[in-house]
């Protein structure tokens, strides 16, 4: 039966986890999220010299995967935890680097569901030299090359190394990995791509 279970730390995780309990089809559905402080959003920003991009990003693609999805930008809600996009699409983190910027940009999606697979359901199948692209609302195409991917006990998660602060731009694709647990109905685990930026085309190009 599809199961689900999706959570990604946010950054400089060192406060309680609220766990958000939902059933559907009999199985239970937890999405679990951990609380963001102030400092940790100022520290995973990319440095004041570095270059902005004026316009959003709006899709990931990664060609290999078949994922060509929408993106939702996540913010914080109001008990400070970190928001979580819909099934059917992934979200960037806003608080940090957007793709394409100097520093550790962000990406997440959902494994699966109660009713099958989610975006990042294949991630797990990705390998160094893999492409991924991320779209900007006014044509920008920001090209990144995989360098490889881990997987993390959800109770180590790196933090550091994930949110922490990067000389060039970088971008790091997270979902749920590792066996299922039924009695949380959660995964044990998280997953996390680690990629380098190759290509900033404007519009005229992209």
């Amino acid at each position: 039966m599809p199961r689900t279970g999706d959570r990604w730390n946010s950054p400089r995780v060192a406060l309680a986890v609220l766990a958000l309990g939902l059933f559907s089809g009999g199985v239970a559905t937890v999405v679990t999220r951990q609380t963001v402080p102030p400092a940790a959003v100022r520290a995973a920003s990319p440095p004041a010299a570095a270059p902005a991009l004026a316009s959003t990003p709006v899709r990931v693609r990664i060609p290999v995967l078949g994922v060509d999805t929408r993106m939702d930008g996540l913010g914080l809600n109001s008990d400070g935890t970190l928001e979580v996009p819909p099934y059917d699409r992934a979200g960037w983190y806003r608080g940090g680097a957007k793709p394409g910027e100097r520093g550790p940009a962000v990406i997440a999606a959902h494994v699966d569901s109660t009713t099958g697979p989610a975006v990042f359901h294949r991630l797990k199948l990705l390998g160094a030299g893999d492409a991924v692209t991320v779209d900007y609302a006014d044509g920008t195409a920001v090209d990144f090359v995989v360098q490889g991917a881990e997987r993390f006990a959800k109770s180590d998660f790196p933090t550091e190394r994930v949110y922490g602060a990067t000389e060039e731009p970088e971008l790091r694709l997270i979902t749920c990995g590792g066996s299922f647990d039924r009695r949380t109905g959660s995964y044990r685990e998280n997953l996390v791509v680690w990629a380098t930026m190759t290509a900033l085309r404007s519009p005229s190009v992209a």
